[in-house]
């Protein structure tokens, strides 16, 4: 087992009278991908300004590579803050060249990464356009390209295809999955399940500011998923029963959970019962990331609000 690059322990944070950390303790192994979870509010972004050193933590260590996070090690991170910080006024090259030059890389090196990453990107022909022309999207792009463009030891990414669609979303989480696989460590803080599902090796869930989940994600379905039928029907389906509850439902499909001790084929027969109800899918399989997320959040009845 790798040594852990992140080590958190018994961190807690106050602001004033509020907590927004309690005793928080996990650790993020040297080279594998950690998916970092949990709703506006839970404490993510809190918790990372205070590992990089922005916040004093009220109580507990947070360290990278047995270390407080100072200057000394910032030639090993790439961290793609929830705030994006660009010089809008600069044209993207120059723009790529100057963060290139923070990161002490020779010049003639920065520059073909650059242009190269542009060209992977469909941004080839706005190398010298200047940054505010460009659309919020094609911005963050150009923000996860000078994140990353050093090859840092420890990514740090904070919602990097937020606003994406269906097909950027795949290229940069392509190009993020290319970077773990040279060995680099990548802290992905999503709230894309299926990027959390193809690209992660362990995942943690903050809920108001304590730990909820923690494990990887075969453990995590495992212990606190349960079996879900996905199901399609013409007609009425009756939403009251003893066998099963109804999770989500829209005219044509249903997602259902079985109640106690009830078996698929049981619920089955019963819905089969109805004469008001067609069948024309019946499928079982095991919770999501994002339906054991989301039930634990249904705990309570509020997401949202306070310190990120």
């Amino acid at each position: 087992m790798s040594e852990p690059i992140v080590s958190i322990d018994k961190f807690r944070m106050k602001f004033g009278e509020n907590v927004v950390i309690d005793d928080l303790s996990f650790d993020v192994r040297s080279g594998e991908t950690f998916a970092f979870l949990g709703s506006n509010g839970s404490g993510k972004t809190t918790t990372i300004r205070t590992l990089l050193g922005i916040f004093e933590p009220t109580v507990g260590t947070l360290l990278v590579k047995g270390q407080k996070y100072g200057p000394q090690l910032s030639s090993i991170l790439g961290y793609l803050p929830e705030e994006r910080g660009l010089y809008k006024k600069e044209s993207v090259l120059s723009t790529m060249l100057y963060f290139g030059e923070l990161r002490r890389m020779d010049r003639l090196v920065a520059r073909k990464w650059s242009l190269d990453y542009l060209e992977r990107i469909g941004l080839a022909d706005k190398a010298n356009v200047a940054i505010e022309k460009l659309s919020g999207g094609q911005q963050q792009k150009i923000q996860l390209g000078v994140t990353i463009m050093n090859d840092p030891e420890l990514m740090i990414l904070d919602e990097p295809t937020k606003g994406f669609d269906p097909v950027n979303r795949r290229l940069l989480m392509d190009i993020v999955e290319e970077h773990s696989k040279r060995g680099a460590t990548v802290v992905l803080v999503t709230h894309q399940m299926e990027e959390v599902e193809r690209l992660c090796d362990r995942v943690i869930l903050l809920k108001d500011g304590k730990r909820r989940l923690y494990g990887t994600v075969d453990e995590i379905k495992h212990d606190y998923g349960s079996e879900v039928i996905d199901l399609e029907f013409t007609g009425v389906l009756p939403e009251h029963s003893k066998r099963y509850r109804v999770e989500q439902s829209g005219k044509r499909n249903a997602e259902l959970s079985m109640v106690g001790a009830a078996t698929a084929p049981e619920v089955l027969a019963e819905l089969v019962s109805h004469k008001s109800l067609a069948i024309t899918k019946f499928e079982l399989r095991r919770s999501s990331l994002d339906d054991i997320f989301v039930n634990i959040y249904h705990e309570t009845a509020a997401i949202g609000g306070g310190h990120e």
